[in-house]
């Protein structure tokens, strides 16, 4: 008998031992589910927030599209994954940065959409500048070449849509000149759809972190 009461006595801890382990393992069980649940409510969260954002946008680009039938329609304008271009004939004479009367217009038009556009979203609108390949100068222009042509029309158009309500923080031009033409130069037809100026949404530049000290002010 003393025999088994000294066994009985040395197996308890082993069962208390292993209880232990069980509880230990439930509780780990348990902050690994906590985890699990927390990081599927993350994605759910961001799941939401992203659609929420691509319908933002789709609604935006109808009402640019909107905006933009009645150009689309007469040729005056094409839009091509979010890019608009315009005619060079419709904004500007041959060799002139001034605008037509009928571009002028087509910028009004467009003014409160693009700025509706980029009211949401981390986005600016470039402006660019195009010219076919002739030689503007000996031509009676008071530009030296295409590349300083192309420059004042984007200039000139930026300008024009910030009058009209675009951001200016929000809006900057490039000029292109002659290169990345979208028909060959051969003949006056082509040479007139490269005469033209785009306009595109590109992401807007974040300001660099500072390190240090610097950077908690």
């Amino acid at each position: 008998m003393e025999h088994i009461d000294a066994s009985v006595e040395h197996s308890t801890p082993i069962w208390a031992v292993f209880g232990d382990l069980m509880s230990g393992l439930l509780g780990a069980f348990v902050l690994i589910l906590v985890g699990v649940l927390g990081v599927q409510l993350e994605l759910v969260t961001s799941l939401e927030a992203e659609i929420q954002k691509r319908q933002q946008e789709e609604q935006r680009r109808l009402a640019l599209e909107k905006a933009l039938a009645g150009p689309l329609a007469s040729g005056r304008v094409t839009l091509n994954n979010g890019k608009i271009g315009i005619s060079g004939n419709v904004l500007f004479a041959l060799n002139s940065d001034q605008l037509q009367p009928e571009g002028r217009q087509v910028l009004k038009g467009l003014a409160q959409p693009i700025a509706a556009y980029l009211s949401v979203g981390e986005q600016m609108l470039m402006v660019s500048g195009f010219t076919d390949d002739m030689p503007v100068r000996g031509s009676n222009s008071k530009f030296s070449d295409n590349w300083e042509l192309s420059a004042q029309r984007a200039l000139t158009v930026t300008r024009t849509l910030i009058e009209e309500g675009v951001p200016a923080d929000a809006i900057f031009a490039a000029a292109f000149g002659s290169q990345q033409p979208v028909a060959p130069n051969s003949d006056a037809e082509g040479r007139a759809r490269n005469r033209r100026v785009e306009m595109a949404p590109v992401p807007k530049s974040r300001p660099p972190v500072k390190e240090g000290k610097e950077a908690n002010g």
